[in-house]
């Protein structure tokens, strides 16, 4: 049995050597290390070979069935690019969802967090120049971009990291790029719990801070579902209108905006509200698939929350995805597939769809492809996630 020489290519009988000074009052001596010398048997060691070069990548991207379509809206992804936080080493990494436990902050301080934070927009500035490289002109921020900046107690300000924001701001400002963001699921206006609604309002002046540093305008807009029924959907939307009307800020309205769920609320339960209180709906063809409006067409449904839209001055968007292969019940095709294979019958051409799939700017490039929308960088596709 040999070891191997440290720093040689070269195998000696390290281990024999240990064995025989079993039994010796002599404590075992590790072999010594040398470098440039003559190795133990009296020869050189031998040089390393040279290895060579690692050659580049060869994508073979399978062809897709091509379709037609006369869309000529933006098409998005959510929160995070996979190639670019794939990227080795891991230092190299470029997302923005950087986050930590409560524990960590109690530990390290709020200055480390909120040198998180400003490494997430860093890092968005990177992201931008990406999309736009790739033609992708619409993206959700990731809500995670400051972590805990809406807590109770650990909540801070984002004033200490505007000129960043002002310059992620600027750069899709100067491209043309969407930004948007969508609040997570604890956001719950109608919540009858008095402390659930106030966390949901810091939440949204979050977001509406984030975006108003930004520079970012209407059309970035703060997406939130209509939460839960608490056993009375009645009661719950009378509370979601008692809050928006009373307790939001202009801020927050001036950028909320209602989507249907595959739960609890459709697109005809929400749309009264909507037209009442001036808050757009993002449409979302998978939750009106799997929870869908009685008496109304996915067109129609459209065309009244497009009349809001219109009447605040934003640009329409909509939420695209599609269940799983193989997937049968309610709660399994809840579940995104990793790709979307069609658009919508009901898409209007001028749309801002955001595809919400689980591989991201490879679910917009992937229907790039299908229909032909825009020229797609070869390199940019990952094989492995095609098939």
């Amino acid at each position: 049995m040999k070891a191997a020489f440290p720093g040689s290519d070269e195998d000696f009988p390290l281990l024999k050597t240990k064995r025989q000074s079993k039994g010796t009052k002599t404590k075992n001596r590790k072999a010594p290390l040398i470098d440039d010398a003559e190795s133990f048997d009296g020869r050189p060691p031998k040089k390393k070979r040279k290895r060579a070069p690692k050659a580049e990548p060869v994508y073979v991207i399978p062809e897709v069935e091509k379709k037609e379509t006369t869309f000529c809206g933006r098409l998005g992804y959510a929160c995070l690019n996979t190639i670019l936080r794939n990227k080795k080493p891991a230092d190299d990494a470029v997302f923005c969802s950087r986050t930590c436990r409560i524990d960590t902050i109690k530990k390290n301080g709020i200055e480390w967090v909120k040198d998180l934070g400003r490494r997430n927009v860093e890092d968005m500035l990177k992201i931008i120049e990406w999309n736009e490289e790739n033609n992708i002109r619409f993206m959700r921020l990731s809500s995670e971009m400051f972590p805990f900046a809406s807590h109770e107690i650990y909540g801070y300000s984002l004033d200490y990291c505007a000129p960043v924001l002002a310059e992620v701001g600027a750069l899709a400002n100067k491209y043309g790029h969407r930004l948007t963001v969508h609040p997570g699921q604890f956001t719950q206006l109608g919540s009858p719990r008095v402390s659930v609604v106030k966390a949901s309002i810091r939440e949204l002046e979050y977001h509406a801070q984030m975006l108003n540093l930004m520079g970012i305008g209407p059309d970035g807009v703060m997406i939130i579902h209509g939460g839960g029924v608490y056993g009375d959907k009645g009661a719950a939307l009378d509370r979601i209108r008692k809050t928006v009307k009373e307790d939001l800020s202009k801020d927050v309205r001036d950028r909320l905006v209602l989507e249907n769920d595959e739960l609890c609320y459709n697109a005809a339960d929400l749309l009264p509200i909507c037209e009442e209180l001036d808050i757009p709906l993002v449409f979302d063809y998978h939750h009106d698939v799997l929870n869908p409006s009685p008496d109304l067409t996915p067109s129609e449904i459209i065309a009244r929350t497009n009349v809001i839209f219109a009447r605040r001055g934003i640009k329409p968007k909509q939420h695209l995805s599609e269940p799983r292969k193989g997937a049968v019940t309610v709660m399994e095709r809840r579940a995104h597939a990793d790709r979307c294979q069609s658009l919508p019958e009901a898409l209007p051409d001028d749309m801002d769809l955001m595809i919400e799939a689980k591989d991201k700017e490879q679910a917009v490039l992937h229907l790039y492809r299908i229909y032909n929308l825009h020229p797609v960088i070869h390199g940019t596709c990952h094989v492995k996630l095609i098939f």
